[in-house]
């Protein structure tokens, strides 16, 4: 039995490492700061004021992560974006719903705390935050030996958002005749990289500096593109819009059922955009199925917008004005709050 004086840098937990992150990030989160923070840095609690000048004004949250895009990142050594991810992701999920966010607070956990990669992932954070107009007020910085592997680690975020109760976007406001307009993805943007990752690494051979097929960009330049926010596009569409949904997680199949009363369907017509070559080629190495795919995967559309059928084609000439593809796809019929993919 060994004795002698213990440390909990011997536990494999170095503060001083974490005192030297946290001093990284000190400026970076506090350039993200709006007029309604309240306090700085450094707090047991970010503080934020209520909003003012709303009549009935709710609070929309969300929490999430970026799934195992992580280990994209971890291997191609580029930890840059992977925090713009997850702000865009965030913002996207409370959009929906009309809401335009207030603030963030992230998580990051690591198995060994290296200085530099913190400030490269919270400074990801922070570009996400400036972009989206959200202030990071808060956050934990977290070292987990025996949780993680020394080089592994993981991020989640939490935003909130406010919008009037008058104006909140759903189902209760979807009604047959509704048009479906899809907006263009960036790219996988956070979902499906457990199977992505099988399919290029294992079926497809391929590391990350290797050249993606189809194009000129690196296996990491394609599976790293950051996750679109459509928060500038659709803040000024909301009143033109009856709901949203943000494709993530299920495809189009899980996400705009989440979107449908329980008497109306979505009838998609696939036909009406052009897939993008990555889903394509990742479909033909990996002999996917089709079905498989739309359930997986965003195949090109990131975000549906469901609106009056006089409003598509503003909402179609506001998009290509911002450089972001967008098409009518499909409409709402009478049925059972179903999603038909044709």
């Amino acid at each position: 039995m060994s004795t002698g004086a213990l440390h909990y840098a011997g536990a494999g937990v170095d503060i001083s490492a974490s005192d030297e992150a946290k001093a990284r990030i000190a400026a970076l989160v506090s350039s993200t700061f709006t007029e309604g923070v309240v306090g700085g840095f450094g707090g047991f609690g970010g503080m934020f004021r209520a909003p003012s000048g709303m009549r009935r004004p709710v609070l929309v949250s969300s929490a999430d992560g970026v799934g195992t895009k992580i280990r994209v990142a971890i291997e191609a050594g580029r930890h840059g974006t992977i925090g713009h991810d997850l702000v865009n992701h965030c913002v996207n999920d409370i959009l929906v719903q009309g809401a335009t966010p207030l603030f963030f607070l992230d998580y990051v956990a690591f198995g060994a705390i290296d200085p530099a990669i913190a400030q490269e992932v919270v400074a990801g954070v922070v570009t996400g935050c400036q972009e989206n107009g959200c202030a990071l007020i808060g956050g934990e910085t977290a070292e987990m030996p025996g949780i993680y592997e020394t080089t592994d680690y993981d991020l989640a975020g939490f935003i909130v958002g406010s919008v009037e109760e008058d104006d909140i976007l759903g189902p209760q406001r979807v009604v047959e005749g509704d048009a479906l307009v899809g907006l263009a993805s960036s790219g996988l943007h956070t979902n499906g990289y457990s199977l992505a990752r099988k399919i290029v690494f294992e079926r497809m051979e391929l590391a990350v500096g290797d050249r993606f097929p189809g194009g000129d960009q690196s296996v990491a330049d394609v599976l790293l593109a950051v996750h679109r926010s459509y928060l500038a596009l659709l803040r000024p569409m909301f009143e033109k819009a009856h709901a949203m949904a943000h494709i993530t997680g299920g495809g189009l199949p899980g996400n705009l059922r989440r979107a449908l009363p329980p008497t109306l369907d979505a009838v998609v017509d696939t036909s009406s955009w052009t897939v993008p070559q990555l889903f394509m080629e990742l479909e033909r190495a990996g002999q996917v199925p089709r079905d498989e795919m739309f359930r997986v995967f965003n195949m090109g559309v990131g975000m549906v917008v469901i609106a009056p059928p006089e409003n598509a084609d503003l909402i179609v000439r506001a998009a290509d004005a911002a450089g972001i593809g967008a098409w009518p796809i499909g409409e709402i019929r009478a049925g059972s709050g179903n999603v038909i993919v044709d």
